[in-house]
């Protein structure tokens, strides 16, 4: 076993299973309950005595009822659509438990640069919940989670009682987002830069011809009027509209602000391109990205800009 899973080990042995915070109204609380045990001890008084026991057995309660939501809960990422820098994101958890009913949860990413939670009124037992927080994320990259944080301030509000489940996973953050530059294309169709016009027998583009109908080809596309007056089968051939491919380059050489806001230019270029219907591909050091189109190319081309020039897991 290495060193760094040994030392790994026994800092788990010796984190405490639950965290307890005191509240503001706990603060109150348990302030109002030391000066009721000190006049019970000062006259004492039957009544103070009385009020004092009924106080101390509503903190032990409170310790019990917050422990019982806490235990037995199942916790999985769903993730969010899609995260950027600096900006508030949706990020989705399933919590799920099978016995016992579970109030006020609030769930929480461990890594410390995330900030942000989300809160879960009730748990019945059987049904799994879908959690929805808002999450801020300060720089792009790779965010390596390691654990969830569940706290509970049932059932008086009096102490924040939390437990951390491990749950290991990924966090992709995107470049910022600034706006796109007015000269997205070069005027003169400078590197990188490919205009193609081709033509196919489906789709609602403009006529550009007529062909005679192969063995095996859809029917539907014939003619019929052409077809009857030349004696054969003739099949359409409509264009396409132009379609631009363009390479995008990107210099992971530079450090610091000067990459960042490197990431942050080639990104919104790359939106912009793809939002105007042209093929966009990426050159980013060794990584290499054909020209494509598509939502999943788009998220394809933020993941690479996301990770370009930074180590696996390590945003920073």
């Amino acid at each position: 076993m290495r060193l760094a899973d040994v030392l790994a080990q026994v800092r788990r042995w010796l984190r405490p299973p639950r965290t307890l915070r005191v509240t503001r109204a706990g603060r109150t609380y348990i302030v109002l309950t030391m000066g009721i045990g000190l006049g019970a001890l000062n006259t004492g008084n039957n009544l103070l005595y009385l009020v004092l026991g009924v106080q101390l057995a509503t903190i032990v309660a409170s310790g019990l009822l917050s422990e019982a939501s806490l235990r037995g809960l199942q916790v999985r990422r769903l993730g969010a659509d899609a995260a950027f820098a600096g900006e508030p994101f949706v990020y989705r958890w399933a919590v799920s438990r099978r016995r016992g009913t579970a109030f006020v949860l609030t769930l929480a990413e461990t890594h410390p640069q995330l900030e942000g939670s989300a809160t879960l009124a009730l748990l019945r037992p059987g049904e799994e919940v879908v959690v929805r927080g808002r999450l801020l994320a300060p720089h792009r990259g790779p965010y390596a989670l390691r654990g969830i944080r569940v706290t509970t301030t049932f059932p008086l509000g009096l102490f924040s009682k939390g437990r951390v489940l491990e749950v290991p996973g990924e966090l992709l953050v995107y470049p910022r987002r600034i706006p796109a530059p007015r000269d997205v294309l070069p005027s003169d169709g400078g590197r990188g830069e490919q205009t193609a016009r081709r033509f196919r027998a489906e789709g609602d583009g403009d006529t550009a011809g007529l062909r005679a109908l192969r063995d095996g080809e859809d029917a539907r596309r014939v003619h019929w009027l052409k077809s009857a007056l030349g004696g054969k089968l003739l099949r359409v051939e409509r264009d396409v509209e132009e379609t631009r491919s363009v390479v995008l380059t990107l210099d992971v050489g530079a450090h610091g602000p000067a990459l960042e806001r490197s990431c942050e230019e080639v990104a919104a270029r790359a939106r912009a391109l793809l939002a105007g219907g042209a093929a966009v591909g990426l050159e980013a050091g060794p990584d290499r990205l054909r020209p494509d189109q598509g939502p999943r190319h788009e998220r394809l081309l933020l993941g690479a800009l996301a990770r370009a020039g930074l180590q696996e897991g390590a945003p920073r």
